[in-house]
């Protein structure tokens, strides 16, 4: 059958809201696991995802974030900044730190094989005060999970009352008036992610006209 040029664009649009629907879908069935297995993604398949992630809007290109990959033998010295970080926190507190959440917290990088920090390099300029940076890194934290999904990993963004403690700054070289914007967890899911529930927006959307 010859298609006319008429027919082929009625064609490529129809492909064209396919795709579209399908990739609502897919976004829309995006869930967070808590637990994750190996195997974790390969450098070129990370590099990928963090390529992704540096599409995020970013008024006058600052380029506010920085990803640090953190996996093997790596994550028990990132669980030894955890807890120096909690140690410090209960000093302040007037409090003493037990053995059990000792343990606790130098095994929270051990749930998953590789974990994805995300910085916020927080720049001086007129026209971008620090929120907007915020949020530019928070745009790319989910344009990177989002990369991670396409290519059959699953995540979970985690922060947590330590993530911007002294201690854990200074193990990412970030400075006093930067900000730990994420933990990404990534590796493979153990089962299959759950199936979202339909979710209602009209409390959330107001529309002008």
């Amino acid at each position: 059958m010859i298609m006319l040029s008429s027919d082929i664009n009625d064609q490529e649009k129809s492909d064209e809201k396919i795709t579209a629907k399908v990739l609502i879908e897919w976004i829309n069935s995006r869930r967070s696991m808590g637990n994750l297995d190996a195997p974790a993604p390969t450098r070129a398949q990370i590099e990928v995802a963090i390529e992704c992630a540096a599409t995020a809007p970013d008024h006058k290109k600052l380029r506010p974030w920085r990803f640090i990959v953190t996996e093997g033998e790596s994550r028990h010295e990132l669980g030894h900044a955890l807890v120096k970080a909690a140690q410090e926190k209960a000093t302040q507190e007037g409090e003493v730190l037990s053995e059990k959440d000792i343990k606790k917290t130098q095994t929270m990088p051990l749930r998953a094989p590789l974990i994805i920090t995300v910085v916020t390099k927080i720049q001086v300029h007129k026209k971008v005060p620090p929120f907007e940076q915020m949020l530019s890194a928070g745009a790319a934290v989910q344009n990177l999970i989002l990369a991670l999904k396409a290519q059959g990993f699953s995540t979970v963004w985690r922060t947590g009352l330590l993530c911007n403690e002294p201690a854990v700054k200074a193990y990412f070289d970030v400075g006093p008036d930067d900000y730990v914007t994420a933990f990404v967890y990534t590796g493979t899911a153990p089962k299959e992610e759950p199936t979202r529930k339909p979710m209602d927006i009209e409390p959330l959307v107001r529309f002008e006209s």
